[in-house]
């Protein structure tokens, strides 16, 4: 029974639905299908997939993150959630100006990291860098203006090649890209994007890059047109020095080996010529190669200090990024020579440690003093009823302006920018490296312009000292001919249980500079 149904499907199938004139109308429905499905995959061959995120931002292949220039400069924030309203705030400010009588300054920046204390670092500067933005168009109705505009370097700056090349066309225009500032991470890449931006004739500001290797100095300019509003590695150094009264006989060195990080590797070879009469050899620990990676080195760090509680050495000098100094200091805290009281200084990573969930706070009350060289502190220019502040290296009231000019944005109609925190000095720093940017377009534009000539603007760096001088809210930038802040300030900061903690202002020169702030003659 069961054949002789299935006999009968196939028969009408066959011979009743399926007529000649069906059987035409089939096959051409299906040659039609045929021919579509052919055409839709040749065009998903041959036209290319569309990766554009924004006017001037784009997804390489190889990467889901949206990098390169916003050049439209109305507030796109690179997917960033948490920077979306100091990005549209930045879109308002530019929207009110005019074609023509405006300069353009990027702030370059991994705007899109993972990292959290990145992320954190990335939202303060572009805070700091707008505040001097909307600060400098209201100033004295002086020209010209100043539009800002994001460029995203992608995470770990890996992306830096893309967002260079980039620049390196807007300074024509309408855009008028006069000098880029952030500039923020001391690594290989930056150094590379640094050399590329110089090489252009494009004037480049860096925030808080600190390593000595990404600086000009005599007889070594590869950098024509940087400046730089941070003390370097070695200046953090030799100020830790003098606030210390380091006895080298009782100090030793913790420093990471892994190469090609310029802030690590510049600050262990500062650490190292003031540790030069040290008895104890240096204790080495290897990160991994992202530095955020938590990886093994807190198994390295826990061996490490049993060696340091067999030395007879008081203070440890730390030379490598965040994640690892807290990795050390948790170590500490657990030390079996409890007994023993321990200081550590360290660069300005230590920054990062405030807020840092995964630090073991306890460890700061037990007999472990961590200090760290800070680029900007809010407490450092402020007077109090125990501190006053030094005559000379920079002024309560520069501090001041900042402060108000931050309040001003942070609410509408400039606002808002999202939290606000001074306490890493990020947004300082930023403020301030901005000033510089201003300074260096205006005095450029010669007079009766609108617009200054690009290869004087990175010309400008020699002449910012004396009565010249940048008065910073972190303190004097006085430019020596390289485009080195001289005798910059120094906050030292304390890491605590509680919060950061100023401790004191500290010098390269070992005291403040003179009045007249003018850099001496280098050999």
């Amino acid at each position: 029974m069961g054949q002789f149904i299935g006999n009968l499907l196939r028969f009408l199938r066959y011979r009743v639905f399926f007529t000649p004139r069906q059987r035409i109308i089939t096959s051409t429905v299906v040659l039609a299908l045929l021919a579509w499905g052919t055409v839709t995959v040749v065009q998903r061959v041959t036209t290319p997939e569309d990766r554009s995120c924004a006017p001037g931002v784009a997804r390489p292949e190889d990467s889901d993150e949206c990098v390169g220039v916003a050049v439209e400069g109305r507030g796109y924030a690179f997917g960033q959630e948490h920077l979306a309203q100091v990005a549209a705030a930045i879109g308002r400010e530019n929207a009110g100006l005019k074609d023509g009588q405006y300069a353009t300054v990027a702030v370059l920046l991994p705007l899109t990291s993972t990292s959290a204390g990145l992320r954190e670092k990335v939202l303060h500067e572009l805070q700091g860098a707008f505040a001097q933005q909307y600060r400098a168009n209201r100033q004295n109705n002086e020209s010209p203006k100043i539009r800002l505009v994001l460029a995203n370097s992608g995470k770990d700056n890996v992306h830096w090649k893309a967002a260079v090349d980039q620049l390196k066309t807007l300074t024509g225009a309408p855009h008028h890209l006069r000098a880029v500032s952030g500039i923020a991470t001391s690594s290989t890449a930056v150094r590379e994007a640094v050399a590329e931006l110089t090489g252009a004739g494009i004037a480049v500001v860096g925030t808080t890059i600190t390593a000595d290797d990404i600086a000009n100095a005599p007889n070594r300019n590869r950098f024509p047109g940087l400046a730089r509003v941070s003390p370097t590695n070695g200046d953090e150094a030799r100020a830790l020095a003098h606030f210390g009264e380091v006895d080298a006989a009782k100090a030793l060195l913790v420093h990471d080996t892994r190469t090609g990080d310029h802030y690590t590797d510049t600050l262990k070879d500062a650490f190292s010529d003031l540790l030069a009469k040290s008895p104890y050899e240096p204790q080495l620990f290897t990160s991994a190669d992202d530095p955020n990676a938590e990886g093994t080195t807190a198994n390295t760090f826990r061996q490490i200090t049993h060696l340091v509680c067999d030395t007879r050495a008081e203070t440890v000098f730390f030379a490598g990024r965040h994640t690892q100094l807290r990795q050390f200091i948790n170590a500490l805290g657990a030390r079996g020579c409890k007994d023993r009281s321990f200081r550590v200084l360290t660069g300005d990573e230590g920054s990062y440690l405030g807020a840092d969930p995964q630090l073991d706070r306890d460890a700061l009350s037990a007999g472990l003093t961590v200090l760290y060289a800070a680029l900007a502190h809010p407490d450092a220019w402020q007077k109090t009823a125990t501190y006053t502040p030094p005559a000379t290296g920079g002024s309560t009231a520069a501090y001041g302006e900042f402060v108000r000019a931050l309040g001003e944005v942070a609410k509408a109609p400039a606002g808002p920018v999202g939290p606000t925190a001074l306490a890493d000095g990020q947004t300082i720093v930023a403020y301030d490296a901005m000033a510089a940017a201003v300074r260096a377009v205006r005095e450029a534009t010669p007079r009766g312009e609108r617009l200054p000539p690009l290869a004087d603007v990175a010309r400008q760096w020699p002449q910012v000292k004396g009565s010249l001088k940048v008065e910073g809210a972190s303190g004097w930038i006085c430019l020596d001919n390289f485009g080195n802040p001289y005798n910059k300030a120094v906050p030292v900061v304390q890491l605590t249980a509680d919060a950061p903690r100023f401790v004191e202002m500290a010098w390269p020169e070992g005291k403040p500079p003179a009045d007249d702030c003018l850099p001496p003659r280098r050999p």
